[in-house]
């Protein structure tokens, strides 16, 4: 090889590596504070039937705030949970960036589809984050014995996919059909993309995040299960709230407890609700309390 176009090579083996290793601009943390209503359960009794419905303001501020977008994928084996999600899709676009303008933090999390986003900014700000230290294993969940039977079981009345057997925390997609998260979904600014509980870990503990809200698929499932979901981020020590506006439950009518797909997510919820971390409602993540923004005097 001639000098000249072996140094040339070189040279652009250096560039390319230096920029590999150039730190991504993070989320500028700004002022404001979120209220958010709170919905709870408890039981009077423990095992009893009743239970106490309560709600009370939480203020997040918003420097400390990650939103967590759980498997909205751009289609689905089931044809309805397809639907439902292309129609919940555009809101939940409108929520995330009023959010993002206010300076809450946005992760993208449509598992099995990391391939499609390799090399972009938005997936190189969350693989880079030094690994920390976490008080237990973070990994995808399943049901335990303290939180008792699902009000709902998973399921799917139209498939699309018959040799398709159910989400779980494969990092392949297999015969899985889903490419990308849903394309009404935007992804910009300081966003960051992962479906890795750990790597969703180590970016909060960098960032000083402390504060989670989880919406999207399915909440039975995913949105429970996941290595970046609701049973572990709980554990792990994260304030956690359910987006309840903004998600949807894996069910079939035909199957017990025989009811609609809109009943379910709302036994699924109100199940989160009593076992795991309290509800609210979308609207909350678009605004901070007045005067809460205003620029710091020195």
């Amino acid at each position: 090889m001639r000098r000249r176009p072996f140094l040339g090579m070189l040279f652009q083996a250096l560039l390319a590596a230096a920029v590999q290793a150039q730190e991504l601009p993070s989320r500028p943390k700004v002022p404001g504070s979120l209220s958010l209503r709170a919905r709870r359960r408890d039981r009077q009794q423990p095992g009893g039937s009743k239970v106490r419905v309560t709600e009370r303001t939480l203020r997040w501020e918003v420097a400390q705030t990650a939103i967590i977008i759980c498997d909205m994928w751009d289609t689905h084996t089931c044809l309805t949970a397809a639907q439902r999600a292309a129609a919940m899709a555009p809101r939940m676009n409108q929520v995330v960036s009023a959010a993002r303008n206010l300076g809450v933090m946005i992760i993208h999390a449509p598992s099995d589809t990391m391939k499609f986003y390799e090399g972009r900014p938005e997936r190189q700000r969350m693989q880079r984050a030094p690994i920390a230290s976490s008080p237990m294993p973070i990994q995808a969940t399943r049901r335990t014995e303290q939180e008792g039977t699902l009000p709902v079981n998973g399921g799917c009345s139209d498939p699309i996919n018959t040799k398709y057997i159910g989400p779980g925390p494969s990092t392949t997609r297999g015969n899985y059909p889903w490419e990308q998260e849903h394309p009404a979904i935007d992804i910009s600014g300081f966003d960051g993309i992962s479906e890795s509980g750990q790597e969703v870990y180590n970016f909060c503990k960098r960032e000083g995040i402390t504060n989670i809200a989880i919406m999207g698929v399915h909440t039975n499932v995913c949105i429970l299960d996941r290595s970046f979901g609701i049973r572990m981020m709980t554990r792990l020590g994260f304030n956690v709230v359910l987006v309840r506006d903004l998600t949807d439950a894996s069910t079939d009518p035909r199957r017990p407890p025989f009811v609609s797909n809109a009943r379910g997510t709302e036994l699924i919820v109100e199940h989160i609700e009593a076992n795991w971390c309290p509800s609210i409602l979308s609207d909350d993540l678009t605004r901070v309390m007045p005067g809460t923004a205003d620029p710091r005097r020195p």
